[in-house]
């Protein structure tokens, strides 16, 4: 339990006293945000405004997680997952930083970008069913919990589909001040809580590293509530993609290393939500030629619709943590079937 609370409270100091330094560096380079014209016309003020503060979510819970190993020998899953996100918030910050150079609001192109989160998300799946030895059965809130194995190939398929939806998900919510990072903090309490029932009732579980996980998952709640202190509306700096694609992959694989990966369609049910405004936005278009959202994500259409910024942060906050509860709910009544007793 000390470990977790390290790792917390470690990732959100160091995530509360880097943000300062990195605003004075960003803003000395004129390192700013570069905002879309076709965006909410309000949002053309946030202009310049300091981004790829990803760099300090990220480091912080690195180092967090690390802290909480003092006196401890690291997991080869541990590790496994803090190389993936690292290099998944490597791409957020090659895109940052095309963005901020070129002084546009477009990064990577759509393949180069596509084409490295495939590429991370098939190194870890791979190396989970080769090296990890992680159970291949589709779960919902325990190891084989549905009966359907999919096989070491059907996995990998699964996993990479898993980790760039998230990463992308995450990155669609990262459009308002603080949405997607107090989002997050509700998505890795839930990583935390289960991890550590998962080391409570190992025979039920069977998981064999649950407790780092939630090291790693504690690390991510201190990241970034620190980061949100500066990140709430109105914003001093913007995580960019280096800090979305580096929470969602964080998601991600947390849900696939502790055997709750269709649990963790609900744990972030908001960034799902998102993700499928876009996919139906587009859809009716190309279909129908009508748009059935004013903007995509739906973040932007209750801001057109006349909600302040901060109402629909709120509001959005309020749903993510009502699908944590429910899907705690469905975690602890499954181990209770099981017959846990609390």
């Amino acid at each position: 339990m000390s470990d977790l609370l390290a790792a917390g409270l470690v990732g959100m100091a160091i995530c509360m006293l880097a943000p300062p330094v990195l605003i004075g560096r960003l803003v000395r380079r004129g390192i700013g945000q570069q905002i879309r014209e076709d965006g909410p016309k309000q949002h053309l003020t946030k202009a310049g405004t300091p981004t790829m503060g990803g760099i300090a979510i990220i480091g912080s819970v690195v180092v967090g997680y690390a802290v909480a190993h003092f006196g401890s020998a690291f997991t080869t899953r541990g590790i496994a997952a803090v190389a993936t996100i690292v290099a998944a918030a490597g791409i957020g910050f090659a895109d940052d930083w095309i963005k901020v150079h070129h002084q546009r609001s477009l990064g990577l192109n759509k393949r180069a970008k596509a084409g490295a989160q495939l590429v991370v998300a098939l190194a870890f799946a791979i190396s989970a069913v080769t090296w990890l030895k992680v159970d291949t059965h589709l779960s919902f809130t325990r190891y084989n919990s549905t009966g359907i194995d999919l096989g070491k190939v059907g996995w990998v398929i699964f996993a990479v589909l898993v980790i760039v939806g998230f990463s992308n998900a995450v990155n669609l919510t990262d459009g308002l001040d603080g949405l997607a990072a107090g989002s997050s903090v509700f998505a890795f309490a839930a990583f935390t809580i289960i991890g550590f029932y998962q080391f409570r009732h190992f025979p039920i579980y069977q998981n064999p590293a649950p407790l780092d996980e939630a090291a790693l998952a504690t690390a991510f709640i201190g990241a970034c509530a620190g980061f949100l202190w500066f990140n709430a509306a109105p914003a001093k700096i913007f995580m960019g993609d280096t800090g979305s694609l580096g929470i969602g992959t964080g998601i991600a694989v947390l849900a696939l290393l502790e055997n709750v990966d269709l649990l963790a369609f609900i744990i972030g049910g908001l960034f799902v939500i998102e993700t499928a405004s876009v996919v139906l936005q587009v859809a009716s278009f190309r279909l129908f030629h009508r748009r059935i959202l004013r903007m995509a994500p739906v973040h932007h259409h209750f801001e057109l619709l006349g909600w302040p910024e901060t109402t629909v942060i709120i509001r959005f906050w309020i749903l993510s943590g009502l699908f944590t509860a429910v899907a705690l709910g469905s975690f602890y009544a499954d181990f209770l079937a099981r017959g846990g007793g609390g």
